[in-house]
């Protein structure tokens, strides 16, 4: 194989294994964030579409929820249906296909915010789940996204003398989610298996042998780093995994990113933050209430988290869960049994350090003369407050404005 044939082939190689283009570049950042807490990591889960936040979180106690919603609302909890709401507190409550995530609640692991989201009044998905990866709702043309400047600076740090894992963040996507672009090197996959497979045999021994000769250039320092994490994968047996804790993954897409997340956890490989996304949340029509379009996509999600829980087990000590969505949908159901795009939203932080047994946020009530515009839930909580108290707190950094730039932070969030 010639030289010029191999740079074309390398590079092909690095797509097909699912190496982000970042692995490619480093940066040096004038203010470093100190380095995280030996062991600790956090997984990020984005509800693609807006999920209606109204009918996971549930708030039966307030009858204005009812008369906005006549054939789609939850039923309060206790209701002769049984398809009634999980209640929580006496006010709020799970959908019913979040049956799963009730004993976390139970076990102080589970903390809810409602009310929560961007400031951004855009009702664009592509520009609202932009604002929330990149961290700066409504600039546009921010380089980056929140979690890669938290690695990059993170990087650069005084104490990392020891070299990083080429583990550190994973995303479980066809490319690179916005989240995770930047300088700090990141690896986005579809899959373990895909991962392993295609980067064994003897082809591939030949492109390193390659890559070692070549001149130290980007291309032969990102291959030496490509074929480490291809080793140090192959030495965990990702294929020879079984979940632990009698814990039962869903066969979907969704179930089984978070099966192998956990594979990774528990291989210590230097994993820090992982990243998974599941659409599906865009009920404009035939939404449906206690069973149907969303309650069968909470079943999934549900499960899938719970039996991430479970695997886990005793580390979930270390690990922090949190779930994200771009933005609410409509108070007031649709005339086609749906919802259309909304504000405020509710996401879930789970794990051993949070401050459980508690709904997060101000409820801001459903009132006509509270809803915003006049039509959606209104927002009390910035998501850069939750980002900002999670990524503080679980991994230790102290300079979150770096992170979210232009965001003086207000009240913490409290949820850890």
């Amino acid at each position: 194989m010639q030289r010029r044939v191999f740079l074309k082939s390398g590079a092909l190689a690095l797509v097909t294994m699912g190496l982000s283009p970042s692995f490619l570049r480093r940066a040096v950042y004038a203010q470093a964030l100190p380095r995280a807490q030996k062991g600790k990591v956090l997984i990020c889960l984005f509800q693609r579409g807006a999920a209606d936040a109204l009918n996971i979180v549930v708030p039966h106690g307030d009858p204005n929820y009812y008369a906005l919603r006549p054939s789609i609302a939850i039923a309060r909890p206790g209701d002769a249906s049984g398809a009634g709401a999980i209640d929580l507190d006496g006010f709020f409550g799970l959908h019913p296909a979040l049956s799963t995530l009730k004993p976390l609640w139970d076990r102080g692991l589970l903390a809810p915010v409602h009310a929560v989201g961007s400031p951004s009044a855009t009702r664009s998905h592509f520009d609202a789940q932009d604002f929330m990866e990149s961290g700066t709702p409504d600039v546009k043309g921010t380089p980056d996204g929140w979690l890669n400047r938290f690695l990059a600076a993170k990087g650069t740090c005084a104490e990392c003398e020891l070299r990083e894992s080429p583990f550190r963040a994973v995303a479980f996507a066809a490319q690179t989610p916005r989240i995770l672009e930047g300088p700090a090197p990141t690896i986005a996959m579809s899959s373990l298996d895909d991962f392993t497979i295609r980067a064994t045999g003897t082809d591939v021994q030949r492109l390193e042998a390659l890559y070692r000769t070549g001149s130290a250039d980007l291309i032969h320092g990102a291959g030496t780093e490509t074929f480490d994490a291809v080793r140090m994968l192959k030495s965990a047996n990702p294929q020879k995994y079984a979940a632990e804790h009698g814990a039962e993954y869903p066969r979907s897409p969704f179930g089984q990113s978070l099966r192998q997340i956990a594979q990774l956890v528990k291989s210590d490989v230097g994993l820090e933050i992982a990243f998974a996304d599941v659409g599906g949340w865009d009920t404009h029509v035939n939404q449906g209430g206690a069973t149907g379009q969303l309650a069968n996509r909470l079943a999934d999600f549900s499960q899938s988290i719970a039996a991430l829980v479970t695997d886990l087990g005793d580390r979930m000590d270390d690990v922090m869960i949190m779930t994200m969505s771009e933005f609410g949908r409509m108070a007031k159901q649709n005339g086609n049994g749906g919802t259309d795009h909304g504000h405020a939203g509710a996401l879930f932080v789970i794990g051993g350090a949070v401050q459980g047994h508690k709904v997060h946020g101000r409820w801001p009530g459903l009132a006509p003369e509270q809803l915003n515009e006049g039509r959606d839930l209104a927002l009390t909580t910035d998501f850069r407050a939750v980002f900002a108290d999670v990524v503080g707190k679980h991994l230790g950094a102290t300079r979150t404005d770096s992170l979210f730039p232009g965001f003086t932070g207000g009240a913490a969030a409290g949820v850890l």
